[in-house]
């Protein structure tokens, strides 16, 4: 199997064990194209968090205490800071920011510089329990089809968020760009790697 067709059979087995819809994929699109979406208005980015070594948690971890998550390493700490950059070089320079409450989003939220970060329980990680995945899933679309983007909206988040959303397993600091469609589905304009 190619590594295209084993990154789709992933998405897929995601999808499916999440039972959740498919959301629209966009063909690849030039990244000016991208950006221009998130600019005008009607599209939202998410970024998985930036590089933070391992996997998942360590048992007992506290979300108000980051020395028992995994964090970011100075490598991601700086991949965030070229991803504020990068957002500030293709024109947006100020954006509603929201992140998962987990150390390694707020902090990659935080190091983009694009703005105050609010919290968004719903942006959370679910990896250690699916079952509340596809209610919190459900959750997380209506409240999206409840807000404002007039103005660039940035959501920092993990994969299994971004997946359960979109169909894309995103790589750390990848940014998936999303349109609400009219009848409030969701729909993937591009991704945008930062690696």
């Amino acid at each position: 199997m190619t590594a295209a067709g084993a990154r789709f059979a992933r998405r897929a087995f995601v999808t499916a064990l999440l039972g959740l819809p498919l959301a629209s994929a966009a063909r690849a699109q030039p990244a000016t194209d991208i950006w221009a979406a998130l600019r005008g208005g009607g599209h939202f980015a998410l970024i998985r968090h930036a590089l933070a070594p391992g996997n998942n948690d360590p048992p007992g971890f506290r979300l108000d205490d980051c020395l028992t998550q995994r964090i970011l390493s100075a490598e991601g700490r700086a991949q965030a800071v070229r991803i504020g950059d990068l957002f500030r070089r293709n024109g947006i320079a100020q954006a509603r920011v929201l992140s998962s409450q987990w150390c390694r989003c707020t902090e990659t939220a935080t190091l983009l510089g694009l703005g105050a970060v609010t919290p968004q329980p719903l942006l959370n990680s679910f990896v250690r329990d699916r079952e509340r995945g596809l209610q919190q899933t459900q959750a997380l679309r209506i409240w999206l089809g409840q807000q404002d983007l007039a103005q660039p909206m940035v959501l920092v988040t993990h994969q299994v968020v971004i997946t359960a959303l979109s169909e894309v397993f995103p790589g750390s600091g990848e940014i998936v760009v999303m349109r609400r469609l009219p009848d409030g589905g969701l729909s993937v304009t591009g991704r945008l790697d930062t690696a």
